[in-house]
């Protein structure tokens, strides 16, 4: 059965379910909750026989002083998982933030003092070999009291102005730092184990500091890839238009499908940001097919050139939900997080590039597209005005 074009009429009024679903999503983007590799902490995965008593591990957690931690069970074809997600002590996240300021200091601290011993063997004059030394001093203060508090807070009774050579200093801050981390992940393993019986038992930890960076580096790759998609699309096209039409379209994916993690509690990953990447693709793809039809081909009316690439393009969706919907089914089978993930974000944003794509992109390409038509039919005009004359 032929659907038919509802491009033509009035087509303006089909952007008005995406927008809506836009708006009901940027409600519930606020309520995604960063996992582990974002927001930094452990997550520990243990393999049983058989199910655990989560109430009582949480409480024993508790007890040791790990607080907030997220308990979810898995049944698997064979045996069960565990997962548990805590955030790092306080002391850890200090102790860590203290190593990074550490590390971001030793090297200056040593070409200063470097440097201060290079002018007092040549013929440098006393007042800069004095201020030298002064600089050096005040540098080598600050790193000081910088690894007399990671020292502290391992229960280590030696001191930074004890050992004169950085290199030496060096290697007792990251001992220092190992130790408070060791003795961090011993207290969380003893709790699981006076609750717990497990096969195995395997702990993933990621500090703050490399969490926000991780952050740093996902904001600058999404900024820099959208700077690319307008600048290739506008070269394309030679028109701003379509660069914000397909801009908008990618936008437009994103945020669906970060509605639906809000709304679902998908956390945000590595792999639902992945997803997310693999959104903005798709999506360029459906959205310069609509953009290249409609602009780029003259045969027919531009609304008929739109419902034919909509026909191309639900194509491509359709095999791309598939795709991702045998990729959830096996998620749920097999208890895999990761896959679990990618696939519900990616069918989110697969459904939300279908209203988006042909609800709002199109109706931005057929508008351009009839202004155009219509300066064309002015010129036109001018010109047999002229000729007739």
């Amino acid at each position: 059965m032929d659907i038919p074009n509802f491009y033509h009429g009035d087509y303006r009024k089909l952007a008005v379910v995406p927008l809506a679903i836009i708006l009901i999503a940027l409600y519930f983007i606020p309520h995604i909750q960063l996992g582990v590799d974002f927001k930094g902490g452990m997550l520990v995965t243990l393999k049983t026989n058989h199910s655990i008593d989560s109430d009582a591990l949480a409480a024993q957690l508790t007890a040791n002083g790990i607080e907030g931690a997220t308990i979810k069970q898995y049944a698997l074809p064979i045996g069960n998982e565990v997962e548990i997600e805590v955030e790092l002590d306080p002391t850890v996240s200090k102790a860590d933030a203290l190593k990074t300021d550490f590390f971001n200091k030793v090297d200056d601290v040593s070409r200063l003092e470097a440097d201060s011993n290079v002018q007092a063997s040549n013929t440098t004059s006393a007042a800069d070999v004095q201020a030298a030394k002064e600089k050096y001093t005040a540098a080598r203060a600050q790193l000081d009291a910088i690894a007399n508090q990671v020292f502290d807070i391992a229960g280590s009774n030696t001191r930074a102005e004890l050992y004169p050579n950085t290199d030496s200093l060096r290697k007792l801050v990251s001992d220092a730092n190992v130790k408070i981390a060791d003795g961090y992940k011993n207290r969380l393993t003893n709790a699981i184990s006076k609750v717990a019986d497990y096969d195995s038992i395997s702990i993933q930890s990621i500090s703050a500091t490399l969490s926000a960076q991780f952050i740093d580096h996902a904001i600058t790759v999404v900024i820099i890839s959208a700077i690319f998609t307008a600048i290739v699309v506008f070269f394309i096209f030679r028109d701003f238009t379509p660069s914000i039409a397909v801009m908008i379209g990618a936008a437009s994916d994103v945020l669906i499908a970060m509605g639906a993690m809000g709304l679902f509690g998908i956390p945000m990953t590595l792999a639902s940001f992945a997803a997310l990447m693999v959104l903005i693709g798709y999506s360029l793809d459906t959205d310069i097919l609509l953009t290249t039809r409609v602009l780029k081909r003259s045969e027919g009316h531009a609304a008929d050139r739109a419902y034919d690439s909509m026909k191309t393009g639900m194509t491509m969706s359709v095999t791309a939900f598939i795709a991702f919907a045998v990729l959830f089914v096996l998620s749920v089978l097999t208890n895999i997080n990761t896959y679990y993930e990618i696939s519900a974000v990616a069918l989110a944003g697969l459904v939300g590039d279908i209203f988006a794509t042909w609800g709002i992109n199109a109706v931005i390409i057929l508008w351009h597209a009839e202004e155009i038509e219509k300066k064309r039919g002015e010129i036109e005009k001018k010109g047999l005005s002229t000729i007739y004359k």
